[in-house]
C-alpha cells in the first residue's frame, strides 16, 4: 500500500465519527446544537462533503460568553504553576494527536501533508512556549520616586474572542489561544466556516488535558451573525483576529461601542528584493518556498518579486523552470507540494487573476491555468514583464501567484516595496550589510528578513503595519495584548498634600 493510500485509509477512521454526528459546538464543557441549525464543510480535493456542522448564531456566542465569564474567575485565580501544568498537559496531547490533526486539515483545507504534518507539532510548540512564561507573566517592575513605591503588576483581561482563519487553522488557533489561556483569560473560539475540522479536535483535545470547562468554548458560525456577535458582546473584553484586512476593519467597528482591544494580523502584498550581489541560488530557493508553499495561502507569502534588472533575464529564467516542475496532486501524498485551493469561492477568485494579468498587460510566464473538474486545484502561476501598477501587483490574490518586478538601484527597490496599502513583512537578499541596513530601516513593514524566508521565533513580535494589522503576537508581546497593566504606588512617607478649601 502506498503512503497516499495508508493516509486516506487512516483519514477515513478519523472522519467516521464527523460523518455520523456532526460537530457540536462546545460551550461550557458540552456539546451544543447551533441555533441556526447546520451547515455542510466540505473537501476542496473532490468537493465531497465531510459533514454537517453545528450553525451557531448572536444566541450561541451569548451563552458562549457567558460560559467564559463564569469560568473567568477561578481560572485566573488558580495557581500559576497549576496552569503551566494543564497547558503542557494539552502540548503533550496534540503532539499525542498529530498525525490525526494533519490528516483531517489537509482534507479540509486542501493544505499538503508535507507542511500540515509539522503543524500540529508547531501547535503544540506554541502551547509548550506560553505555558513556560506563566509563572512570570504578572511580574511588574518596582519605579520609585521621591515620595512614592510605585510597583506595576499585569492582570488577565478576562473573556476575549478569538477569531481565526481556515489556512493553516490548527497552528493558528493555538498562535492565539495559547497566550491567552497563558495569561488567564478565557476564551470563545470562532473558526473559519471553512475549516471546522481542527478546532473541534483542539477543544477536545485541551478538554482531556485537563483544561476545565468553559476556559475554551468553540462556537462555529459566519462572520455576519456569530462573528459580528462576538465581536460585539459586552462580556468579551478582546478580539483577536487573524484574516483579510477588510473584515478587520469591520471587527473594530463592531466592537467600537463595547471598547473592545483588537489584536488584528491581516493582510499582505509582500515584497522579496533581490539584488544582483545576492546568493542567488538561495534567494531563488527562498522565492520559490514563501509563494509557494501553503498554497500560497499565507500572509507572510512574497506575492511580489522585485529583482534587479541587472539579472533579471537569469533569475526568471530558473524560476520559470522550477515552477513548471513543482508537484501539484492530491494533499495526502507526502510527494505533493501544492494542493488545491480552499473554498470554490477562493478558487474563483484566485484563477480570475489569471485573465486580469493579461488584461494589465503581464505575461503568464509560468501556470495561469485550472487543472480537472474534480478539486480546485490550480498550477503554480508566476506573472513577468509586471509593475507596480498593475492590479496583480497591488490586489492580495492569496493563492500560487508570483508577480515579477525589476527595478534598477536602491531607491527604486525601496519605492516599489513601499508603494502598497499593506506592510506585513518585506524580503531582502544582498550580500552588502551597509545596502540591507539602509533597506530595512526604510522599509514600511512590520517584520523583515534579510537573507531568509519566513523563519519564526515564537519570543519575537509578529505583526504588521498599515492595513496589514494593529498590534504584536510572541512572547511577552502576547502578554500585553492579553492582560492589562496596573500601577500601585505607596507612600514612603508624610509628604505635603495640597490642603483645599482649608483657611
Amino acid at each position: 500500500m502506498s503512503a497516499l493510500d495508508t493516509n486516506i485509509e487512516k483519514l477515513a477512521g478519523h472522519l467516521a465519527r464527523f460523518k455520523a454526528s456532526g460537530i457540536k459546538n462546545r460551550i461550557a464543557g458540552e456539546d451544543r446544537d447551533g441555533s441556526g441549525g447546520v451547515f455542510q464543510t466540505t473537501s476542496p480535493v473532490d468537493k465531497s462533503v465531510i459533514c454537517y456542522v453545528a450553525h451557531g448564531t448572536a444566541a450561541d456566542i451569548d451563552t458562549a460568553a457567558q460560559a467564559a465569564h463564569d469560568a473567568f474567575p477561578a481560572w485566573r485565580d488558580m495557581p500559576a504553576t497549576e496552569r503551566r501544568r494543564i497547558l503542557l498537559n494539552v502540548a503533550e496531547a496534540i503532539e499525542a494527536r498529530a498525525e490525526e490533526v494533519a490528516l483531517c486539515e489537509c482534507w479540509d483545507t486542501g493544505q499538503t501533508w508535507r507542511f500540515m504534518s509539522k503543524a500540529a507539532l508547531r501547535g503544540a510548540e506554541n502551547f509548550r512556549f506560553f505555558a513556560d512564561q506563566v509563572v512570570q507573566a504578572r511580574d511588574g517592575q518596582h519605579l520609585k520616586s521621591p515620595t512614592l513605591m510605585n510597583i506595576t503588576t499585569r492582570v488577565p483581561l478576562g473573556p476575549v474572542g478569538v477569531i481565526t482563519p481556515w489556512n493553516t487553522p490548527f497552528m493558528l488557533s493555538t498562535w492565539k489561544i495559547a497566550p491567552a489561556l497563558a495569561a488567564g483569560c478565557t476564551v470563545v473560539h470562532k473558526p473559519a466556516e471553512d475549516s471546522p475540522l481542527t478546532a473541534r479536535l483542539l477543544v477536545e483535545i485541551a478538554e482531556e488535558a485537563g483544561l476545565p470547562k468553559g476556559v475554551l468554548n468553540t462556537v462555529n458560525g459566519f462572520g455576519p451573525d456569530a462573528g459580528k456577535a462576538l465581536c460585539e458582546h459586552p462580556k468579551i473584553k478582546a478580539i483577536a483576529f487573524v484574516g483579510e484586512s477588510a473584515t478587520g476593519s469591520k471587527i473594530v467597528k463592531q466592537g467600537a461601542d463595547t471598547h473592545k482591544r483588537n489584536h488584528l494580523e491581516l493582510g499582505g502584498k509582500n515584497p522579496v528584493i533581490v539584488f544582483d550581489d545576492a546568493d542567488l541560488d538561495r534567494a531563488l530557493d527562498a522565492v520559490i518556498f514563501m509563494i509557494y508553499s501553503i498554497n500560497g495561502e499565507r500572509c507572510t507569502s512574497s506575492s511580489r518579486l522585485l529583482v534587479q534588472d541587472t539579472i533579471k533575464e537569469e533569475f526568471e529564467a530558473k524560476l520559470i523552470d522550477r515552477v513548471n516542475t513543482i508537484k501539484v496532486g492530491h494533499p495526502l501524498d507526502p510527494a505533493t507540494e501544492i494542493g488545491p485551493l480552499v473554498t470554490e469561492e477562493h478558487y474563483n477568485k484566485v484563477t480570475s487573476y489569471f485573465d486580469i494579468a493579461k488584461t494589465d498587460g503581464a505575461t503568464v510566464a509560468a501556470g495561469g491555468e485550472k487543472i480537472g473538474d474534480e478539486g480546485y486545484f490550480i498550477r503554480p502561476t508566476l506573472f513577468t514583464n509586471a509593475n507596480n501598477d498593475m492590479r496583480i501587483a497591488r490586489e492580495e490574490i492569496f493563492g500560487p501567484v508570483l508577480t515579477s518586478i525589476p527595478f534598477s538601484t536602491e531607491e527604486e527597490a525601496l519605492s516599489i516595496a513601499n508603494d502598497t496599502e499593506y506592510g506585513l513583512t518585506g524580503y531582502v537578499w544582498t550580500n552588502d550589510l551597509t545596502r540591507a541596513l539602509w533597506m530595512t530601516e526604510r522599509m514600511e513593514a512590520g517584520m523583515i528578513w534579510v537573507n531568509s524566508e519566513n523563519v519564526r521565533h515564537l519570543p519575537t513580535p509578529f505583526g504588521g503595519a498599515k492595513a496589514s494589522g494593529i498590534g504584536r503576537d510572541g512572547g511577552d508581546w502576547s502578554f500585553e495584548f492579553y492582560m492589562e497593566q496596573k500601577h500601585i504606588g505607596f507612600a514612603t512617607g508624610q509628604h505635603k498634600i495640597m490642603q483645599l478649601g482649608k483657611s
